[in-house]
C-alpha cells in the first residue's frame, strides 16, 4: 500500500534523519527527497546488474528491458523525427525515474516521490531548460527566438509575450498534472484501506499501476513533442 501516510513522516526517513544527526520532526531530509534516492538507486543497481548480464542472444529482463527501449527509440523517430533517437538518454531516464516514482507508492512504508510537487517540477524544469537548449543549438540563438515573434514584425510585441506564457503554462502543465494524478490515487488507496483493509483497496491498486504507466508516458510524450518543436524551428 502506497506507504505511511500522507501527514506523517516515513519510518525509514526518520531513521535517516536520526543516524545523520539532524531533526526528525520536521524531518531536515523529507520524505520525497529519501523516495527520491531510493528510486535513484533502485535504477542504478538495476542498470548494474542487466549490464553485468548482457548477452548477444537477448533473454529474461535483458529482453524486457531492450524491448522497452526500442519502444522508446520508436516514440522519438515518430514524434521528431530522424533526429530523434538523439534525445533517447534523456527521455529514456525521465521515463524509468516517472515511473517508478509512480509504482514505488504501492509499496509498505513508501510514497510515490512524484506525488510531491517538488519533485515533478524539477522533472519539468529539466525538459523546459533541455528543449530550449536544443532549439537554440539547433538553430541559433537569434533565429530560435524569432519564432516567439510570429511570422510578421508588426505583431511581434503581442506575440513575443504570449508564447513565453505559453512556454511557462508548459513547466505548469506537466509538473501539477503528473503530482495531482499520482498524489490523488496514494490519498484514495490510504482512506480505503483505512476505512475497508485489505480488500477494497485492490481494484484501486490496479488502477494505480495503469495510471503510472499513462502518467509516465503523457509526460515523456508532451517532452518529446516540446523537443521536436524547438529543434524544427530550423525549417522554416
Amino acid at each position: 500500500m502506497a506507504g505511511g501516510t500522507i501527514e506523517h513522516t516515513l519510518w525509514v526517513t526518520q531513521k535517516i534523519n536520526q543516524l545523520l544527526g539532524l531533526p526528525v520532526e520536521p524531518p531536515a531530509i523529507p520524505d520525497h527527497v529519501v523516495q527520491t534516492v531510493l528510486v535513484i538507486g533502485m535504477l542504478v543497481g538495476l542498470s548494474l546488474f542487466v549490464r553485468s548480464r548482457l548477452s548477444l542472444i537477448p533473454s529474461g529482463l535483458q529482453n524486457i528491458i531492450e524491448s522497452f527501449f526500442d519502444l522508446i527509440n520508436g516514440f522519438l523517430t515518430s514524434v521528431i523525427g530522424p533526429k530523434g533517437p538523439r534525445y533517447f538518454p534523456l527521455i529514456t531516464t525521465l521515463a524509468l525515474f516517472i515511473l517508478l516514482g509512480n509504482l514505488i507508492g504501492l509499496f509498505p512504508f513508501c510514497k510515490s516521490p512524484t506525488s510531491n510537487l517538488n519533485v515533478t517540477l524539477a522533472c519539468a524544469l529539466v525538459v523546459f531548460f533541455y528543449y530550449h537548449y536544443q532549439g537554440i543549438k539547433d538553430n541559433g540563438l537569434v533565429k530560435y527566438l524569432k519564432h516567439f515573434a510570429g511570422p510578421m514584425p508588426a505583431i511581434a510585441p503581442l506575440l513575443f509575450p504570449l508564447e513565453l506564457i505559453s512556454h511557462t503554462a508548459r513547466v505548469m502543465s506537466l509538473s501539477i498534472r503528473l503530482f495531482g494524478n499520482i498524489m490523488g490515487e496514494d490519498i484514495i488507496i490510504i482512506i480505503l484501506f483505512i476505512l475497508v483493509p485489505y480488500i477494497v483497496p485492490i481494484p484501486m491498486m490496479m488502477f494505480a499501476i495503469f495510471t503510472s504507466f499513462l502518467q509516465a508516458f503523457i509526460f515523456v510524450m508532451l517532452s518529446m513533442m516540446y523537443i521536436a518543436g524547438a529543434v524544427a524551428e530550423e525549417e522554416h
